[in-house]
């Protein structure tokens, strides 16, 4: 794949990539209220994509995400770019906002498969088939 596409990862790809490149980022893209009480992954960054009151697409994600990332320069020719991890509860609205990082120029942009919390299960709950709770990682929450 290339560096201007989207790359999936699994929670245990996205752990071991942050366990193995430091200058890895990992960001958290749900709700303050998500972030705070439903928790989140140890050492996520929260740059929320909607958020309340209004439940609109955060118009300056991108810009927030640039600052973060040293202004989207922080790549040479020795190490490539500083690899972007992105987060929600499932998987769906980080992948939107990777797609929209990628669009605005930003390489190496991941989305974990599954999110914090999984996918529904048959009796409408989540964490019971996968997502980074399910799988044990180290996660925090208020």
């Amino acid at each position: 794949m290339s560096p201007t596409s989207v790359k999936p990862l699994s929670p245990k790809q996205a752990w071991q990539m942050l366990h193995d490149n430091p200058s890895a980022v990992l960001i958290d893209v749900r709700s303050t209220m998500e972030f705070l009480f439903v928790g989140h992954p140890k050492g996520a960054v929260h740059v929320a994509w909607i958020d309340e009151p209004d439940w609109h697409i955060n118009p300056e994600f991108v810009t927030h995400v640039r600052k973060l990332m040293l202004g989207g320069v922080s790549c040479d020719a020795d190490d490539g770019c500083v690899p972007i991890i992105l987060i929600c509860r499932s998987g769906h609205r980080s992948l939107e906002a990777a797609q929209l990082l990628i669009k605005n120029g930003l390489q190496h942009v991941y989305n974990v498969e599954g999110g914090f919390e999984g996918e529904l299960d048959d009796t409408h709950h989540r964490n019971s088939i996968g997502g980074w709770r399910f799988d044990g990682l180290p996660w925090e929450q208020c």
